[in-house]
């Protein structure tokens, strides 16, 4: 994988186990973002600030303070994230979502609201606004809390206790269409999903239900390429993509784009 080596020791202090002064490498070890291919980070890719697509991101953290400071954190970083909202609530989630359209947001297992109530607007997110990829924080990787997480839609998981910079990298990678989970989390939502109602992997008479086309998006998908990008490799638009997907979905018994990446690892194709 392509990492980059950038050292930033200007980050104000918060919630994520990195003291002011500290200094930590952007090529954390421990964390990968699923697919089948890794992802190698802007500065290795060639971009330059010019080319770089402004991210728009909502924070959602229990308390204003937490959020403002996450939110200095991420805005003086070297990628081109643009805060747009803060919320507190899931009611202010639903309103700013509506409201701002953020390509990510970033919201803490518990709100104003209670406990774990940041779970609680996940399905509606993944529901109402299928555009918007969710990270989920939290405080402890707690086996249940993931499985949740990505069951309800959420692209990501996050761990409060990893570097700043790893949470850079992790908006990036799933920005740019890519779920993110370390192994171990991998391993652990393989095994939830194999526990759950078989996928619907072929008819009745035994015939693959997906045709060659469709195993071309799959593997594309479980790639980490985007739509567009999907649409541009082979040759088809941004809508047919969409169509395709819809299809996919439908015939394996699925409803979301980690459930695809899942059935691709379990089942890969030649």
């Amino acid at each position: 994988m392509l990492t980059s080596s950038i050292l930033v020791s200007t980050l104000p202090s918060c919630r994520f186990g990195c003291p002011p002064s500290a200094a930590r490498r952007l090529d954390h070890p421990d964390w990968e973002p699923m697919g089948i291919c890794a992802m190698a980070s802007f500065a290795s890719s060639g971009h330059t600030q010019a080319d770089r697509r402004v991210i728009d991101l909502l924070i959602a953290d229990d308390n204003p303070m937490d959020c403002q400071l996450l939110k200095s954190a991420l805005t003086r970083s070297r990628l081109p994230f643009r805060v747009v909202a803060c919320a507190v609530s899931q009611g202010e989630i639903i309103r700013f979502v509506k409201s701002h359209s953020p390509d990510i947001a970033l919201i803490s297992e518990s709100l104003q609201d209670g406990p774990l109530t940041g779970f609680g607007v996940l399905s509606e997110l993944h529901t109402s606004f299928p555009k918007i990829s969710v990270i989920v924080l939290l405080t402890s990787a707690s086996d249940d809390l993931i499985i949740d997480a990505f069951r309800a839609g959420a692209k990501g998981v996050f761990c409060r206790a990893e570097p700043l910079q790893a949470l850079c990298k992790c908006i990036n990678a799933v920005h740019q269409g890519q779920i993110w989970a370390n192994s171990k989390q991998l391993r652990l939502v393989l095994d939830a999903f194999a526990g759950a109602a078989p996928l619907h992997l072929a008819n009745s008479q035994g015939r693959v239900l997906l045709t060659k086309r469709e195993i071309d998006v799959v593997k594309l998908v479980a790639e980490g390429h985007t739509n567009r990008d999907v649409a541009q490799k082979l040759g088809l638009t941004e809508h047919t993509v969409s169509n395709y997907l819809f299809r996919i979905y439908e015939k394996l018994g699925i409803s979301s784009r980690v459930e695809l990446v899942l059935y691709s690892l379990k089942r890969p194709y030649q």
